[in-house]
Protein backbone atom coordinates (compact mmCIF):
# COMPACT_ATOMS: atom_id res chain seq x y z
CA UNK A 1 0.00 0.00 0.00
CA UNK A 2 2.96 1.97 0.99
CA UNK A 3 4.65 1.64 -2.21
CA UNK A 4 1.06 2.34 -4.20
CA UNK A 5 1.03 5.70 -2.65
CA UNK A 6 4.82 6.58 -3.51
CA UNK A 7 4.29 5.37 -6.90
CA UNK A 8 0.96 7.41 -6.98
CA UNK A 9 2.66 10.85 -5.35
CA UNK A 10 5.46 10.76 -8.06
CA UNK A 11 3.55 10.02 -10.98
CA UNK A 12 1.29 13.49 -9.60
CA UNK A 13 4.78 15.63 -9.09
CA UNK A 14 5.92 14.16 -12.36
CA UNK A 15 2.97 15.24 -14.31
CA UNK A 16 2.73 18.44 -13.49
CA UNK A 17 6.66 19.39 -14.75
CA UNK A 18 5.67 18.07 -17.74
CA UNK A 19 4.44 21.43 -19.31
CA UNK A 20 8.25 22.64 -18.30
CA UNK A 21 9.41 20.05 -20.26
CA UNK A 22 7.32 21.14 -23.52
CA UNK A 23 8.40 24.40 -22.89
CA UNK A 24 11.99 24.45 -23.10
CA UNK A 25 12.25 22.12 -25.57
CA UNK A 26 10.15 24.39 -27.93
CA UNK A 27 12.44 27.66 -26.14
CA UNK A 28 15.37 26.01 -26.97
CA UNK A 29 15.23 22.79 -30.02
CA UNK A 30 12.74 24.47 -32.11
CA UNK A 31 12.54 28.66 -31.42
CA UNK A 32 16.38 28.98 -31.44
CA UNK A 33 16.67 26.63 -34.41
CA UNK A 34 13.78 28.73 -36.90
CA UNK A 35 14.91 32.14 -36.33
CA UNK A 36 18.68 31.71 -36.64
CA UNK A 37 18.56 28.72 -39.33
CA UNK A 38 15.50 29.68 -41.28
CA UNK A 39 14.50 33.21 -40.68
CA UNK A 40 18.49 34.61 -40.61
CA UNK A 41 18.18 36.43 -37.66
CA UNK A 42 21.29 37.90 -35.97
CA UNK A 43 22.38 34.76 -33.40
CA UNK A 44 24.40 36.55 -30.85
CA UNK A 45 20.72 38.09 -30.02
CA UNK A 46 18.63 34.72 -30.07
CA UNK A 47 21.48 33.10 -27.91
CA UNK A 48 21.32 35.79 -25.18
CA UNK A 49 17.35 35.48 -25.73
CA UNK A 50 17.79 31.48 -24.91
CA UNK A 51 20.23 32.09 -22.05
CA UNK A 52 18.84 35.22 -20.60
CA UNK A 53 16.15 33.84 -18.51
CA UNK A 54 18.44 31.43 -16.42
CA UNK A 55 19.95 35.04 -15.24
CA UNK A 56 16.31 35.94 -13.80
CA UNK A 57 16.74 32.96 -11.66
CA UNK A 58 17.10 35.00 -8.65
CA UNK A 59 13.19 35.63 -8.47
CA UNK A 60 13.23 32.06 -7.06
CA UNK A 61 14.20 33.28 -3.49
CA UNK A 62 11.86 36.00 -4.13
CA UNK A 63 8.80 33.63 -4.94
CA UNK A 64 9.89 31.63 -2.33
CA UNK A 65 10.13 33.60 0.43
CA UNK A 66 6.90 35.19 -0.74
CA UNK A 67 4.94 32.14 -1.15
CA UNK A 68 6.68 31.37 2.83
CA UNK A 69 4.92 34.16 3.76
CA UNK A 70 1.69 34.49 1.81
CA UNK A 71 -0.80 31.62 0.99
CA UNK A 72 -3.55 31.76 -0.58
CA UNK A 73 -6.46 30.23 0.54
CA UNK A 74 -4.07 28.19 3.21
CA UNK A 75 -1.95 27.06 -0.19
CA UNK A 76 1.58 28.22 -0.21
CA UNK A 77 2.37 26.35 -3.57
CA UNK A 78 -0.75 25.80 -5.81
CA UNK A 79 -1.84 28.75 -6.86
CA UNK A 80 1.81 30.39 -7.51
CA UNK A 81 2.19 27.39 -9.49
CA UNK A 82 -0.77 27.52 -11.58
CA UNK A 83 -0.39 31.14 -12.30
CA UNK A 84 3.30 30.87 -13.03
CA UNK A 85 2.38 27.85 -15.51
CA UNK A 86 -0.35 29.98 -17.06
CA UNK A 87 1.53 33.34 -17.42
CA UNK A 88 5.25 31.65 -18.77
CA UNK A 89 2.65 29.25 -21.57
CA UNK A 90 1.03 32.53 -22.58
CA UNK A 91 4.25 33.97 -23.62
CA UNK A 92 4.31 31.20 -26.78
CA UNK A 93 1.65 32.72 -28.33
CA UNK A 94 3.64 35.64 -29.51
CA UNK A 95 6.77 33.69 -30.44
CA UNK A 96 5.86 32.89 -33.85
CA UNK A 97 5.25 37.05 -34.63
CA UNK A 98 8.30 37.65 -32.82
CA UNK A 99 10.36 35.23 -34.68
CA UNK A 100 9.31 36.46 -37.79
CA UNK A 101 10.60 40.41 -36.36
CA UNK A 102 14.08 38.62 -35.39
CA UNK A 103 14.60 37.56 -38.87
CA UNK A 104 13.89 40.74 -40.20
CA UNK A 105 16.31 42.40 -38.42
CA UNK A 106 13.34 44.44 -37.00
CA UNK A 107 14.57 46.65 -33.28
CA UNK A 108 10.74 46.57 -32.16
CA UNK A 109 10.76 43.20 -32.81
CA UNK A 110 14.07 42.85 -30.69
CA UNK A 111 12.83 44.68 -28.12
CA UNK A 112 9.54 42.40 -27.80
CA UNK A 113 11.12 39.46 -27.55
CA UNK A 114 13.34 40.68 -24.71
CA UNK A 115 10.33 41.65 -22.63
CA UNK A 116 8.24 38.84 -23.34
CA UNK A 117 11.48 36.23 -22.49
CA UNK A 118 12.07 38.15 -19.37
CA UNK A 119 8.22 37.70 -18.64
CA UNK A 120 8.98 33.84 -18.95
CA UNK A 121 11.84 34.11 -17.04
CA UNK A 122 10.11 35.73 -14.01
CA UNK A 123 6.79 33.55 -14.58
CA UNK A 124 9.39 30.43 -14.51
CA UNK A 125 11.19 31.39 -11.72
CA UNK A 126 8.18 31.25 -9.54
CA UNK A 127 7.14 28.00 -11.18
CA UNK A 128 10.15 26.19 -9.99
CA UNK A 129 10.73 27.70 -6.47
CA UNK A 130 6.81 26.48 -6.56
CA UNK A 131 7.42 23.17 -7.77
CA UNK A 132 10.76 22.28 -6.14
CA UNK A 133 9.17 23.44 -2.52
CA UNK A 134 6.25 21.67 -2.82
CA UNK A 135 8.11 18.31 -3.35
CA UNK A 136 10.12 19.06 -0.86
CA UNK A 137 7.13 18.93 1.55
CA UNK A 138 5.14 16.44 0.14
CA UNK A 139 8.04 13.68 0.14
CA UNK A 140 10.18 12.23 2.63
CA UNK A 141 14.30 12.03 2.32
CA UNK A 142 14.26 8.51 1.90
CA UNK A 143 11.70 8.79 -1.55
CA UNK A 144 13.32 12.18 -2.97
CA UNK A 145 16.13 9.83 -4.90
CA UNK A 146 13.16 8.21 -6.50
CA UNK A 147 11.50 10.73 -6.60
CA UNK A 148 13.69 13.47 -8.58
CA UNK A 149 15.35 10.65 -10.35
CA UNK A 150 11.33 9.78 -12.43
CA UNK A 151 10.34 13.85 -12.18
CA UNK A 152 13.73 14.88 -14.59
CA UNK A 153 13.23 11.34 -16.38
CA UNK A 154 9.82 12.87 -17.23
CA UNK A 155 10.93 16.44 -17.97
CA UNK A 156 13.59 15.06 -20.15
CA UNK A 157 10.95 12.61 -22.13
CA UNK A 158 8.50 15.37 -21.99
CA UNK A 159 11.03 17.49 -24.79
CA UNK A 160 11.82 14.70 -26.49
CA UNK A 161 7.60 14.65 -27.52
CA UNK A 162 7.49 18.04 -27.43
CA UNK A 163 10.26 18.13 -30.12
CA UNK A 164 8.66 15.06 -31.96
CA UNK A 165 4.93 16.99 -32.20
CA UNK A 166 7.25 19.77 -33.65
CA UNK A 167 8.12 17.14 -36.58
CA UNK A 168 4.90 16.42 -36.79
CA UNK A 169 3.15 19.63 -37.34
CA UNK A 170 6.08 21.46 -38.96
CA UNK A 171 8.26 19.06 -40.88
CA UNK A 172 8.90 22.24 -42.85
CA UNK A 173 9.00 25.73 -41.05
CA UNK A 174 6.16 28.29 -42.45
CA UNK A 175 4.19 30.99 -39.80
CA UNK A 176 1.08 29.35 -39.88
CA UNK A 177 2.48 25.64 -38.71
CA UNK A 178 4.68 27.40 -36.00
CA UNK A 179 1.50 29.34 -34.59
CA UNK A 180 -0.49 26.36 -34.91
CA UNK A 181 2.41 24.63 -32.72
CA UNK A 182 2.82 26.99 -30.28
CA UNK A 183 -1.34 27.46 -29.44
CA UNK A 184 -0.59 24.20 -28.43
CA UNK A 185 1.52 25.15 -25.39
CA UNK A 186 -1.01 26.62 -23.28
CA UNK A 187 -3.24 23.93 -23.25
CA UNK A 188 -0.97 21.49 -22.46
CA UNK A 189 0.76 23.19 -19.98
CA UNK A 190 -2.36 23.83 -18.17
CA UNK A 191 -3.96 20.60 -18.27
CA UNK A 192 -0.67 18.75 -16.57
CA UNK A 193 0.05 21.28 -14.20
CA UNK A 194 -3.96 20.91 -13.28
CA UNK A 195 -3.71 16.99 -13.48
CA UNK A 196 -0.39 16.89 -11.41
CA UNK A 197 -1.08 19.48 -8.71
CA UNK A 198 -4.26 19.80 -7.73
CA UNK A 199 -4.97 17.88 -3.97
CA UNK A 200 -1.42 17.41 -4.10
CA UNK A 201 -0.84 20.18 -0.86
CA UNK A 202 -2.05 20.50 2.42
CA UNK A 203 -3.44 22.96 3.31
CA UNK A 204 -2.22 25.38 5.91
CA UNK A 205 -4.47 26.66 8.75
CA UNK A 206 -4.31 30.47 9.89
CA UNK A 207 -3.12 29.09 13.03
CA UNK A 208 -0.36 26.70 11.51
CA UNK A 209 1.13 29.55 9.54
CA UNK A 210 0.79 31.71 12.50
CA UNK A 211 3.23 29.40 14.19
CA UNK A 212 4.98 29.33 11.11
CA UNK A 213 5.83 33.37 10.80
CA UNK A 214 6.50 33.29 14.51
CA UNK A 215 9.77 31.50 13.98
CA UNK A 216 10.74 35.07 12.04
CA UNK A 217 10.33 38.57 12.73
CA UNK A 218 7.21 40.23 11.53
CA UNK A 219 8.43 42.25 7.95
CA UNK A 220 6.45 44.46 5.17
CA UNK A 221 6.27 42.62 1.71
CA UNK A 222 9.69 42.38 0.85
CA UNK A 223 11.35 43.64 -2.36
CA UNK A 224 12.89 40.98 -4.60
CA UNK A 225 16.32 42.98 -4.48
CA UNK A 226 15.04 42.54 -0.31
CA UNK A 227 15.09 39.30 -0.93
CA UNK A 228 18.44 38.72 -3.10
CA UNK A 229 20.07 40.43 0.38
CA UNK A 230 18.50 38.12 2.59
CA UNK A 231 19.64 35.34 0.33
CA UNK A 232 23.08 37.35 0.49
CA UNK A 233 23.19 37.56 4.18
CA UNK A 234 22.28 33.79 4.48
CA UNK A 235 25.21 32.67 2.36
CA UNK A 236 27.63 35.20 4.21
CA UNK A 237 26.80 33.70 8.14
CA UNK A 238 26.62 29.88 7.10
CA UNK A 239 29.55 28.36 5.38
CA UNK A 240 27.31 25.10 4.26
CA UNK A 241 24.33 27.41 2.41
CA UNK A 242 27.86 29.41 0.51
CA UNK A 243 29.03 26.15 -0.22
CA UNK A 244 25.70 24.76 -1.50
CA UNK A 245 25.51 27.53 -3.92
CA UNK A 246 28.68 27.33 -5.52
CA UNK A 247 28.23 23.79 -5.36
CA UNK A 248 25.39 23.55 -7.60
CA UNK A 249 26.24 26.66 -9.63
CA UNK A 250 29.82 25.27 -10.57
CA UNK A 251 28.19 21.52 -11.38
CA UNK A 252 25.30 23.09 -13.61
CA UNK A 253 28.00 24.46 -15.11
CA UNK A 254 30.21 21.48 -15.51
CA UNK A 255 27.39 19.98 -17.20
CA UNK A 256 26.19 22.48 -19.68
CA UNK A 257 29.18 24.08 -20.71
CA UNK A 258 29.67 21.86 -23.56
CA UNK A 259 24.69 21.75 -24.71
CA UNK A 260 25.84 24.50 -27.54
CA UNK A 261 28.78 23.50 -28.94
CA UNK A 262 28.67 20.04 -28.78
CA UNK A 263 27.67 19.68 -32.59
CA UNK A 264 29.69 22.37 -33.53
CA UNK A 265 32.62 20.60 -32.18
CA UNK A 266 31.54 17.42 -34.22
CA UNK A 267 31.34 19.44 -37.07
CA UNK A 268 34.42 21.33 -37.01
CA UNK A 269 36.96 19.42 -35.48
CA UNK A 270 35.81 15.84 -37.00
CA UNK A 271 33.93 17.10 -40.28
CA UNK A 272 30.87 15.04 -39.48
CA UNK A 273 27.50 15.97 -40.68
CA UNK A 274 24.31 16.80 -39.32
CA UNK A 275 22.92 13.60 -38.82
CA UNK A 276 26.12 12.29 -37.62
CA UNK A 277 26.19 15.25 -34.93
CA UNK A 278 22.29 14.63 -33.89
CA UNK A 279 23.60 11.33 -32.20
CA UNK A 280 25.36 13.11 -29.61
CA UNK A 281 22.18 14.66 -27.71
CA UNK A 282 20.51 11.05 -27.95
CA UNK A 283 23.76 9.48 -26.55
CA UNK A 284 23.97 12.03 -23.49
CA UNK A 285 20.60 12.32 -23.02
CA UNK A 286 19.55 8.38 -22.79
CA UNK A 287 22.75 7.87 -20.99
CA UNK A 288 21.03 10.70 -18.50
CA UNK A 289 17.93 8.54 -18.49
CA UNK A 290 18.92 5.45 -17.77
CA UNK A 291 21.15 6.57 -14.76
CA UNK A 292 18.14 8.30 -13.14
CA UNK A 293 15.76 5.80 -13.76
CA UNK A 294 18.53 3.00 -12.15
CA UNK A 295 19.46 5.26 -9.14
CA UNK A 296 16.26 6.00 -8.52
CA UNK A 297 14.92 2.34 -8.32
CA UNK A 298 18.30 1.68 -6.02
CA UNK A 299 17.22 4.53 -3.98
CA UNK A 300 13.73 2.97 -3.19
CA UNK A 301 15.21 -0.33 -2.28
CA UNK A 302 19.03 0.96 -0.56
CA UNK A 303 19.50 3.73 1.33
CA UNK A 304 21.64 5.55 -0.38
CA UNK A 305 23.32 8.69 0.82
CA UNK A 306 22.69 11.60 -1.42
CA UNK A 307 26.46 13.03 -1.52
CA UNK A 308 27.87 9.66 -2.43
CA UNK A 309 25.46 9.53 -5.23
CA UNK A 310 26.18 12.98 -6.42
CA UNK A 311 29.94 12.46 -5.74
CA UNK A 312 29.73 9.82 -8.29
CA UNK A 313 28.13 11.17 -10.78
CA UNK A 314 29.94 13.97 -10.95
CA UNK A 315 33.42 11.47 -11.14
CA UNK A 316 32.18 10.21 -13.95
CA UNK A 317 30.93 13.79 -15.80
CA UNK A 318 35.15 14.86 -15.43
CA UNK A 319 36.28 11.24 -16.71
CA UNK A 320 33.89 11.36 -19.84
CA UNK A 321 34.60 15.05 -20.42
CA UNK A 322 38.65 14.68 -20.15
CA UNK A 323 37.93 11.96 -22.39
CA UNK A 324 35.91 13.65 -24.99
CA UNK A 325 39.03 16.36 -24.54
CA UNK A 326 41.80 13.51 -25.17
CA UNK A 327 39.16 12.56 -28.68
CA UNK A 328 39.98 15.82 -29.71
CA UNK A 329 43.74 16.36 -29.46
CA UNK A 330 44.06 12.67 -30.45
CA UNK A 331 42.07 12.99 -33.35
CA UNK A 332 39.76 9.58 -31.99
CA UNK A 333 36.27 10.12 -33.10
CA UNK A 334 35.24 6.92 -31.63
CA UNK A 335 35.84 7.88 -28.68
CA UNK A 336 32.74 10.51 -28.38
CA UNK A 337 29.69 8.23 -28.20
CA UNK A 338 30.91 6.09 -25.60
CA UNK A 339 32.24 8.40 -23.90
CA UNK A 340 28.75 11.16 -24.09
CA UNK A 341 27.12 8.03 -22.95
CA UNK A 342 29.14 7.99 -19.56
CA UNK A 343 28.84 11.62 -19.10
CA UNK A 344 24.43 10.80 -19.44
CA UNK A 345 24.59 8.11 -16.60
CA UNK A 346 26.73 10.40 -14.27
CA UNK A 347 24.39 13.30 -15.53
CA UNK A 348 21.51 11.35 -14.44
CA UNK A 349 23.58 10.37 -11.14
CA UNK A 350 24.61 13.41 -10.32
CA UNK A 351 21.42 15.45 -10.92
CA UNK A 352 19.35 12.54 -8.49
CA UNK A 353 22.16 13.26 -5.70
CA UNK A 354 21.98 17.11 -5.91
CA UNK A 355 18.47 17.95 -6.53
CA UNK A 356 17.31 15.17 -3.58
CA UNK A 357 20.31 17.39 -1.27
CA UNK A 358 18.63 20.46 -2.53
CA UNK A 359 15.09 19.48 -0.95
CA UNK A 360 17.45 18.12 2.84
CA UNK A 361 19.26 21.56 2.21
CA UNK A 362 16.14 23.48 3.85
CA UNK A 363 14.37 23.93 7.45
CA UNK A 364 10.79 24.05 7.76
CA UNK A 365 9.17 27.19 7.38
CA UNK A 366 11.85 28.82 4.93
CA UNK A 367 11.55 25.98 2.31
CA UNK A 368 10.58 28.44 -0.45
CA UNK A 369 13.23 30.49 0.91
CA UNK A 370 16.15 28.18 0.25
CA UNK A 371 14.91 26.39 -2.85
CA UNK A 372 14.76 29.57 -4.05
CA UNK A 373 18.42 30.06 -3.44
CA UNK A 374 19.60 26.85 -5.00
CA UNK A 375 17.47 27.54 -7.74
CA UNK A 376 18.76 30.74 -8.52
CA UNK A 377 21.85 28.85 -8.27
CA UNK A 378 21.03 26.92 -11.08
CA UNK A 379 19.67 29.36 -13.46
CA UNK A 380 22.98 30.83 -12.70
CA UNK A 381 25.21 28.15 -13.75
CA UNK A 382 22.70 27.60 -16.86
CA UNK A 383 23.32 31.55 -18.06
CA UNK A 384 27.05 31.28 -17.44
CA UNK A 385 27.27 27.98 -19.50
CA UNK A 386 25.54 29.51 -22.39
CA UNK A 387 28.08 33.12 -22.44
CA UNK A 388 31.10 30.88 -21.74
CA UNK A 389 30.64 28.46 -24.56
CA UNK A 390 29.86 31.13 -27.26
CA UNK A 391 32.15 33.29 -25.70
CA UNK A 392 35.16 30.79 -25.62
CA UNK A 393 34.67 30.00 -29.48
CA UNK A 394 34.54 33.18 -30.24
CA UNK A 395 37.92 34.19 -28.49
CA UNK A 396 39.53 31.00 -29.15
CA UNK A 397 38.57 30.53 -32.77
CA UNK A 398 37.76 33.33 -34.37
CA UNK A 399 39.73 35.91 -32.49
CA UNK A 400 42.52 34.20 -31.37
CA UNK A 401 42.85 31.89 -34.43
CA UNK A 402 43.59 29.07 -32.22
CA UNK A 403 42.99 25.66 -34.31
CA UNK A 404 38.97 24.10 -33.61
CA UNK A 405 41.31 20.60 -32.37
CA UNK A 406 42.74 22.07 -29.41
CA UNK A 407 39.93 25.10 -29.22
CA UNK A 408 37.70 22.63 -28.09
CA UNK A 409 40.19 19.90 -26.00
CA UNK A 410 40.74 23.45 -24.07
CA UNK A 411 37.31 24.30 -23.81
CA UNK A 412 36.19 20.59 -22.65
CA UNK A 413 39.15 20.64 -19.88
CA UNK A 414 38.14 23.36 -18.49
CA UNK A 415 34.54 22.04 -18.32
CA UNK A 416 35.86 19.51 -16.25
CA UNK A 417 37.75 21.48 -14.32
CA UNK A 418 34.51 23.37 -13.14
CA UNK A 419 32.70 19.84 -12.40
CA UNK A 420 35.98 18.93 -10.46
CA UNK A 421 35.70 22.12 -8.21
CA UNK A 422 32.13 20.98 -7.43
CA UNK A 423 33.23 18.02 -6.00
CA UNK A 424 35.81 19.57 -3.95
CA UNK A 425 33.66 21.77 -2.40
CA UNK A 426 31.00 18.94 -1.87
CA UNK A 427 33.21 17.40 0.45
CA UNK A 428 33.13 20.37 2.93
CA UNK A 429 29.20 20.51 2.94
CA UNK A 430 26.95 18.49 5.64
CA UNK A 431 23.60 18.38 5.91
CA UNK A 432 23.49 17.74 9.40
CA UNK A 433 25.31 21.24 10.01
CA UNK A 434 23.64 22.80 8.05
CA UNK A 435 20.46 22.05 9.46
CA UNK A 436 22.54 23.15 13.13
CA UNK A 437 21.58 26.84 11.59
CA UNK A 438 19.05 27.86 14.31
CA UNK A 439 15.90 29.66 13.66
CA UNK A 440 17.60 32.40 15.82
CA UNK A 441 20.06 32.69 13.30
CA UNK A 442 17.42 32.97 10.91
CA UNK A 443 16.07 35.51 12.82
CA UNK A 444 18.45 37.48 13.23
CA UNK A 445 19.73 37.84 9.40
CA UNK A 446 15.67 38.05 8.52
CA UNK A 447 16.35 40.91 11.07
CA UNK A 448 19.17 42.82 9.90
CA UNK A 449 17.22 42.58 6.36
CA UNK A 450 14.43 44.53 8.09
CA UNK A 451 16.65 47.23 9.80
CA UNK A 452 18.03 47.76 6.37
Amino acid sequence: MALLRLLFKTARLSIMRIGAGWMFALLTFNFNRITIADLGAIAVIVTTLIGMHHFISFFQVYWGRLADRYPVFGYRRTPYFLLSALVASLVFLFLPSIAIGLGQRDPLATIEAFLFIAVFGVAMAMNGSSSNALMAEVTTEKERGFVVAVIWATVIISGIVSAGVSRVMMPVYSPEAMQQLYNLTPMVVMATALLGVIGMERRVSKEQHAALLAQQPAEGAASPLGTFRVARQLMATNRHVRGFFFFVLLGILGIFLQDAILEPFGAEVFGMTQAQTARFQQAWGAGALLGMLAIGILCSVFSIPKKLIATIGGLGIVGSLATIALSAFAHRPELILPSLIVMGLGIGLFDVGALSMMMDMTIEGQVGLYMGIWGMAQGFGNGFANVLSGAFHTLFIEIAGITPTVAYGVIFGFEALMMGLAMVILRGISVQEFKGLTRREIGTVLAMDTAG
